[in-house]
């Protein structure tokens, strides 16, 4: 008996309002509709004018305090300036801007901090601030006297503007957020705000090495073994040792690698000598930038070019002036019709080649609202108690977005909304929480602190209805070694809006990947290296931003550590396998069931059936589409209302045991082990590989067996459609043209010649590949 996940694992719809309305299932499209508006007190801090000289070499550093309730934060300070610009927003939340005054301070900077100097301040009645009317017009800043502590006229002017607004105002992403870090305190100069990255551009480069001539060595009584390195940045490839023991050596091997747009480095190929393990002799070298490398957009055949090879010289030792005649032909190019996996393919969210020039337009908008989180896990401790400074990224096609950091808060409330362009529905986002470790210097007690994961969840939009918005909390699922953990909920609000219908219907047939996958594939193992190659990137690119996104958030969200060998996977995804296929094993024991008359109605019809199937052979076909026409129908109204979310209990995180890592090595080695630990550490890791293999492929399968369920279930509505027309049509078809034609046309193609095979797959492998299955479950 199949149990059914704990009550705090499962997700739930809240059924709020937003933007003013209840928003569960209905359709409207007003910006910022997404999430709850959030008004906000904005402070302009514009300039000042003729202050005072407060220093005793008659000048003046100063900076600007902006104080509501308990919450301040502070411009930067200028130097030695009385006419000075800021131009700076505060943005204080709605808990603050209940109190009644609003001070606006102007200071003189002086060390220590407790020293500065007041120079005057302007007070407001909150009460009183106008709000923005509307929404989207400009506030004209205006000048202000100041007072001093006493009430009395001070010396200088300060220009502000200041109005009420929400969330949804443009300045709210450049302002200093009163409910994040970087506002008050310690921190203000290190603010956290929402951030929007863009992916980095890659390219594969694609090295075929073919030959080199006139070669010389050092030692000409050798027979020569020669193999070409080529480097990357931090990729390196080498080809095999050629077979030909000549100084013309010939390889003919193809070298894939990972190049990012801007093409600052240089391809750095060598030829090298085998002499023996750990001691290659280089014979010559040569440098390529990539800059002046052809790019190519289909499969086009690359013109292969001769490059000179230079004599490598030992470090120390001066270049002398010789000739060197020696030299490599190759084919080089940077491939623009491919796309650089970077992301699980189970999890992808882009599709599109590399060139701009071979997308296709969009088919809709992918809107997400990510709305607030509820009891998250306390992850770190400060002042004897435990905190959690959390905020949220979300990955989807070539855009990163990243929240502002709510600090010292176990339900942080965000209301940030987003979108993207949607190229394709079969495509997945992504939204990861964390918990800020930066906030400090991020100095951890073991070295730099690293930012904690909370959770995440992936929302395939294939399973989504057009133009309606779901509402509903996620559980924040995170697996330890002693099993699965629940670190809290958020509240997503998610709409994906559809440009064209017929579009949309017509990307189901076409293939998932460029056409360069299949023109010229490349191999698992390529695949793979690639993968981690261009993660890698990615994840320095990213982390160069400011703010960071930081290497340890890049990796999470791309699934680094997917494929390794886990057992609990291998578990997961037999038992997904014998679940689909569980029907098919029910078939025997229901005929023996038919054969002994256990119910004897069904006995009578069965054989009515049979007979008349006899009789006319040419029916069955008709017979199963229409049959599997009713089911689907049927099904309707029993189909998923909610997009799919991490199951625990498919996922075999309640039956974890700790014990599962060392059963693999007791297994095969006697007890106790009879084996050094380094040999016993070695066919560990080998066994590991292949079984993660093993996983991956036994995955597959249950991919492959969960899309032919996905047909009748209108998980994926717009494909189970697709699927409702073809079966009437198709029984129509069976039922005009006789079957024995059908079956004479269908061999006929199945064998037909190779010459009138395409390398593209057919569109009904392009519709069922396309078919979402349970990976998205998965944790």
């Amino acid at each position: 008996m199949q149990r059914s996940p704990p009550e705090g694992f499962l997700f739930k719809e809240p059924n709020p309002h937003l933007g003013g309305e209840k928003v569960t299932g209905d359709k409207h499209k007003s910006a910022y509709d997404l999430v709850h508006q959030m008004p906000y007190l904005y402070v302009r801090v514009v300039k000042a004018k003729d202050l005072p000289e407060k220093d005793i070499g008659g000048s003046c550093d100063p900076y600007v305090e902006v104080s509501l309730r308990n919450r301040k934060g502070s411009t930067r300070d200028l130097k030695k300036e009385s006419n000075c610009k800021w131009n700076q927003i505060f943005a204080f939340s709605g808990e603050q801007i209940q109190s009644s005054e609003l001070q606006v301070t102007v200071k003189d900077k002086n060390f220590p901090e407790a020293l500065d100097a007041f120079i005057g301040r302007v007070l407001f009645n909150v009460i009183e601030v106008p709000r923005r009317v509307p929404p989207d017009s400009p506030v004209a800043p205006e000048w202000y006297e100041m007072v001093g502590k006493k009430g009395e006229k001070a010396k200088g002017k300060l220009k502000l503007a200041l109005w009420m607004g929400t969330q949804a105002d443009e300045e709210f992403r450049e302002g200093w957020k009163s409910d994040s870090a970087g506002f008050g305190g310690s921190y203000c100069l290190a603010s956290m705000p929402s951030k929007v990255y863009l992916h980095p551009k890659l390219w594969y480069l694609s090295v075929n090495v073919i030959e080199a001539q006139n070669l010389r060595l050092s030692d000409e009584g050798w027979f020569p073994r020669f193999f070409v390195r080529a480097i990357l940045g931090n990729q390196q490839m080498i080809t095999s040792v050629s077979q030909s023991r000549t100084i013309n050596p010939k390889w003919n091997e193809d070298l894939m690698f990972v190049a990012e747009e801007q093409f600052e480095e240089y391809l750095i190929l060598s030829v090298e000598n085998r002499v023996a393990f750990k001691n290659d002799e280089v014979v010559g070298t040569c440098r390529i930038p990539l800059q002046r490398v052809d790019r190519r957009l289909d499969n086009k055949p690359v013109n292969p070019e001769w490059y000179n090879l230079q004599k490598n010289v030992v470090a120390g030792e001066e270049q002398k002036e010789t000739k060197f005649s020696s030299r490599i032909h190759m084919r080089i190019c940077l491939e623009g019709g491919y796309h650089v996996l970077d992301e699980s393919t189970h999890h992808i969210s882009d599709l599109r080649p590399t060139v701009k020039q071979l997308w296709k337009s969009s088919i809709g908008v992918l809107e997400l609202g990510i709305l607030n989180a509820q009891g998250l896990m306390p992850m770190k401790t400060k002042d004897g108690r435990g905190t959690t400074d959390a905020y949220c990224v979300a990955k989807y096609g070539h855009k990163w977005v990243r929240t502002r950091t709510i600090i010292d808060s176990l339900r942080p409330k965000w209301n940030e909304q987003y979108a993207w362009e949607v190229f394709d529905p079969c495509t997945v986002v992504t939204i990861g929480v964390f918990d800020n470790c930066h906030l400090h210097g991020g100095d951890g007690k073991y070295g730099r602190a690293r930012d904690s994961r909370i959770g995440k969840v992936r929302i395939r939009l294939s399973t989504l209805e057009t133009d309606r918005v779901y509402t509903h909390s996620y559980p924040l699922l995170v697996l330890h070694p002693n099993g699965v953990k629940k670190m809290g909920e958020i509240h997503l609000a998610v709409r994906f809006t559809c440009s064209s219908l017929l579009n949309m219907m017509h990307m189901y047939s076409h293939p998932i990947l460029p056409k360069m996958h299949y023109l010229h594939p490349l191999t698992v193992s390529q695949l793979d290296k690639l993968r981690h190659h261009a993660t890698q990137i990615v994840s320095m690119r990213l982390s160069r931003a400011e703010p960071p996104l930081r290497k340890e958030v890049v990796e999470y969200m791309l699934d680094v550590d997917g494929n390794i060998w886990s057992l609990r996977k291998s578990k997961a995804n037999f038992i997904r396998l014998m679940a689909v296929l569980g029907g098919l094993m029910a078939l025997p024991e229901w005929f023996d069931q038919i054969c002994n008359w256990k119910n004897p109605i069904t006995t009578l019809l069965i054989h009515v059936l049979f007979i008349a199937l006899i009789r006319y052979p040419e029916h069955i076909l008709p017979i199963i589409f229409l049959y599997l026409f009713l089911v689907v129908v049927l099904r309707y109204r029993r189909r998923p209302r909610c997009p799919p979310h991490l199951d625990t209990r498919l996922s075999q995180v309640d039956t974890t045991h700790p014990d599962e890592l060392d059963e693999l090595d007791e297994e095969f080695d006697t007890y106790p082990s009879s084996r050094p630990s380094d040999i016993v550490s070695m066919r560990y890791d080998r066994l590991r590989s292949i079984a993660g293999r093993i996983q991956t492929k036994v995955g597959d399968l249950a991919v492959q067996a969960e899309r032919l369920q996905t047909l009748l279930s209108w998980r994926d509505p717009r494909a189970t459609a697709l699927f409702v027309i073809f079966c009437p049509v198709g029984a129509i078809v069976l039922f005009v043209i006789p079957f024995q034609v059908v079956a004479l046309l269908a061999g006929f193609f199945k064998l037909r010649h190779p010459r009138f095979r395409q390398k593209l797959p057919s569109v009904l492998v392009n519709f069922f590949r396309r078919l979402p299955a349970q990976t998205d479950c998965m944790l």
